[in-house]
């Protein structure tokens, strides 16, 4: 049986790699964010939008295409994005924990989410951290999306989930949660969208 579960495994991964390759993406992660954007449309052209955890910077491109020249995208990681993006993009290389968000401006229309911890391999560790990770991301998306707007965020199913969820559902009049097929069946991440902000004057601390 092992030897049958790791071959599919590589056959996976190499689906979506290759096509990662052949459509000029530089990781998989890209029809993540593809397949919840054809479900709910959430990302319009002229938008402005805001990527945290954009390295390598899939999701910089895919998003710049939906918004096309007409819109901006930001995006902002830790590590450098080594990647050409188109010129309506620009990266700032930052700790999202001690992110300047005021220099943002308080006019996005979606923010975007991807973030998560270098796994330890010990489940409720690596759900802790993603946990905290997802608590800065809502927090920075109460500061600058405007009343309407939108919020993705990958979370890793732990014990904080439900809590992390219901906050998304006080802050948001939508919550949806979405798991994309491009992820691995036995992977424990999930997104949460945040559909049309309340506009709360309170982010989360």
């Amino acid at each position: 049986m092992k030897p049958s579960v790791s071959k599919k495994n590589k056959s996976w991964q190499d689906h979506y790699t290759l096509r990662a390759k052949k459509e000029r993406y530089p990781a998989r992660s890209v029809y993540k964010l593809q397949e919840i954007q054809q479900k709910h449309s959430l990302i319009k052209k002229g938008h402005k939008i805001l990527d945290l955890g954009c390295s390598p910077g899939s999701w910089l491109i895919y998003a710049a295409r939906l918004t096309t020249d007409k819109g901006r995208v930001i995006g902002i990681d830790l590590k450098p994005v080594k990647i050409q993006v188109p010129s309506q993009v620009k990266i700032i290389t930052a700790d999202v924990f001690s992110l300047d968000v005021e220099s943002l401006g308080k006019d996005f229309n979606v923010v975007l989410s991807d973030m998560a911890p270098d796994t330890t391999g010990h489940k409720a560790v690596d759900a802790a951290r993603s946990f905290n990770l997802c608590e800065a991301a809502l927090s920075i998306a109460q500061k600058v999306l405007l009343p309407g707007g939108h919020f993705i965020c990958k979370i890793f199913q732990g014990h904080d989930f439900k809590q992390f969820q219901e906050t998304v559902k006080a802050a948001f009049h939508e919550q949806k949660i979405f798991k994309p097929q491009s992820s691995r069946k036995a992977s424990k991440e999930i997104y949460i969208l945040g559909i049309n902000f309340k506009g709360n004057s309170s982010p989360i601390e």
